[in-house]
C-alpha cells in the first residue's frame, strides 16, 4: 500500500509565492529565479539562438578582446580648457549628457544647466536671454559622448570649461571629462540661479588651473588604481566615492601646497569638501577604456550607456545609438519634503561607469547602496543581477565583503535580451521643475528595449 513521505522538499521553478507558500509551513524549499527566455518572443528567441549558437564563437572572440580594454589603465595628465582639446568643440557649442536632443526635448534641469553655461560663457547676460537664444537655434547642441567626453547628471559644458584628459596608452584613447561641480548650488543638479553660474566660473577660473598644476606637477593619477582602493574600503565610486576621493587628494597634497596659484587655498577648500571630485575623475578613465573597447568589431558588449533625462541610449561598439525613453529611479531615498512626484528622470552620462565594473555592479560590496535598495540582501541581488548579464569580471576591481570577488565587467546584450534582466545604474535625483538641485539619490534600471533592438541589429549585423 502507497505511503505518503513523511518529509517534503520542494524544488520551486516559477511563481515565488508557491515557494513562499512552503516555506509558510516549515517545508525545506529550493527556489530557481527561471522566466521564459526573451519574454517568449519568437524572433527574438531565434536571434538569440544564432548568437549564442553558430555565431557565438566569433561574437565571444570580440569580446574577449574588449574585456582586456576595460581592464587597461588610463592616467589623468592634466586639466585643460575644453575648446582646446576636445574637437569639433567650437564657439556657440555646447556638450551635453546623454544622445543627441534639441532644446525642446530637454527637460528643465538640462535646461537651466544649458542656460547657466550660455551665461558662463559670456554669450548672454542673463539666463533668459539664454534661454532665447537657444531657442532660436543660435547655439549648437552636441552629445558630449560623441566627442570622447562624458558629463555627468545635468552637466552641460561650453568651450571655456575646465575639463581633465585621460590618456589611455593601452587602447590609444584619450578621453575627457568636467571637473566636478560639487554640491548645493550648481548646474549640474539644475541650478541656474546666480549662485550657480559663479560655481561654474570658480571651478573654471581657480579649481580647473589649480587642478591642472598639481597634476602636471604630480605627473599624473592611474585613477581606476585609486578607485580599486576605494572599493576595497566600500565605495562603488559612483553614488558613495569618498574613500576613493581621500585617496586621490592624499596623492596630489605634495603638488597642491608647492602650488604656485594665488588662490590655491580657495581650491583646496572646495576640494577638501567636495566628496565627488573624483566622480568626473573615473568618469573619464572610464570614458576611455570604452572608447577603445568600440573600436573591436562584432561585440556583444555595451560600450556607451547614457541618459539626458528625456531620453536613454546605448551603443555597441561605434554602432549609431539606439534610444528609448529615460526611466525614473525607482529604488531611491529622498530628501525630507520631496518624492518620487517631484523627481526628473534618470539623466547623466555616468552611467559609463557601470560598463567598467562600478556602480551598481558592486552595490552588494557598499552598505551606502544597502540604504537605497531596502537591505543588504537587495544590494547582493543587483550585484548578482549584474553578474548573469556580464561577461566576465574584473581584474581590478575586488569586491572584499564578496569573497574577493572581481566586479561584474561586460555588459552583454545577448543576457540581457534572454534574461530579460537590465543593468543598475548609481544616479543622483535632480527636481524636475523647480531649479531647486538634488533632492535624493537610488538606483534606476536600464530600460529592456534598446538592449533587445541591439540584439537584432547585432544578429542581422553578424553572417
Amino acid at each position: 500500500m502507497p505511503r505518503l513521505p513523511g518529509e517534503v522538499r520542494v524544488i520551486n521553478v516559477g511563481l515565488p509565492i508557491f515557494a513562499d507558500a512552503l516555506r509558510d509551513q516549515g517545508a525545506p524549499v529550493v527556489d530557481v529565479d527561471w522566466r521564459i527566455p526573451a519574454g517568449g518572443d519568437g524572433g527574438l528567441v531565434s536571434a538569440l539562438g544564432r548568437l549564442l549558437g553558430p555565431k557565438a564563437t566569433r561574437i565571444d572572440a570580440a569580446n574577449a578582446r574588449v574585456l582586456g580594454h576595460l581592464n587597461a589603465s588610463p592616467i589623468i595628465r592634466t586639466v585643460e580648457r575644453a575648446g582646446a582639446v576636445i574637437e569639433g568643440l567650437g564657439e556657440r557649442t555646447l556638450l551635453h549628457c546623454g544622445p543627441a536632443i534639441t532644446w525642446d526635448d530637454m527637460i528643465d534641469p538640462l535646461r537651466r544647466s544649458a542656460t547657466a553655461a550660455i551665461v558662463a560663457e559670456g554669450w548672454a547676460n542673463n539666463v533668459a536671454t539664454a534661454a532665447e537664444l537657444a531657442q532660436a537655434g543660435e547655439v549648437m547642441f552636441k552629445p558630449a559622448n560623441d566627442h570622447q567626453t562624458v558629463v555627468p547628471m545635468a552637466t552641460v559644458i561650453g568651450p571655456s570649461a575646465p575639463v581633465y584628459v585621460v590618456e589611455n596608452a593601452h587602447g590609444g584613447t584619450t578621453a575627457f571629462s568636467s571637473v566636478n561641480q560639487g554640491a548645493g548650488e550648481a548646474p549640474w543638479f539644475g541650478v541656474n540661479n546666480e549662485a550657480g553660474i559663479d560655481r561654474l566660473k570658480l571651478v573654471r577660473d581657480v579649481i580647473g588651473p589649480v587642478l591642472a598644476e598639481a597634476l602636471k606637477r604630480r605627473g599624473g593619477i592611474d585613477i581606476l588604481d585609486l578607485a580599486a582602493q576605494g572599493v576595497a574600503m566600500a565605495d562603488d565610486v559612483h553614488m558613495r566615492i569618498q574613500a576613493t576621493t581621500n585617496l586621490v587628494l592624499r596623492d596630489l597634497l605634495p603638488a597642491l601646497v608647492r602650488s604656485s596659484h594665488p588662490l590655491t587655498a580657495v581650491a583646496a577648500d572646495f576640494l577638501a569638501g567636495n566628496p565627488l571630485t573624483t566622480l568626473n575623475m573615473a568618469m573619464a578613465a572610464a570614458k576611455a577604456l570604452a572608447d577603445a573597447a568600440a573600436r573591436v568589431d562584432g561585440t556583444s558588449i555595451v560600450t556607451t550607456m547614457a541618459r539626458n533625462g528625456s531620453s536613454f541610449g546605448i551603443r555597441l561598439g561605434n554602432r549609431p545609438w539606439i534610444v528609448t525613453d529615460a526611466p525614473p529611479v525607482r529604488s531611491a531615498l529622498f530628501r525630507p519634503g520631496f518624492g518620487p512626484e517631484c523627481a526628473a528622470p534618470d539623466i547623466g552620462d555616468s552611467a559609463v561607469l557601470e560598463l567598467i565594473g562600478l556602480g551598481a555592479a558592486v552595490a552588494g560590496n557598499t552598505p551606502a547602496a544597502a540604504t537605497f535598495l531596502g537591505g543588504a540582501n537587495d544590494a547582493l541581488a543587483l550585484t548578482q543581477a549584474m553578474e548573469t548579464i556580464s561577461v566576465g569580471e574584473s581584474d581590478r576591481f575586488r569586491m572584499p565583503y564578496l569573497s574577493n570577488k572581481g566586479a561584474p565587467l561586460g555588459l552583454d546584450v545577448r543576457r540581457i535580451a534572454e534574461l530579460s534582466v537590465t543593468p543598475g545604474i548609481s544616479t543622483g535625483i535632480v527636481h524636475a521643475t523647480d531649479g531647486l538641485g538634488q533632492i535624493g539619490a537610488g538606483i534606476a534600471r536600464a530600460p529592456l528595449a534598446c538592449f533587445v533592438q541591439a540584439a537584432l541589429e547585432l544578429d542581422e549585423r553578424i553572417a
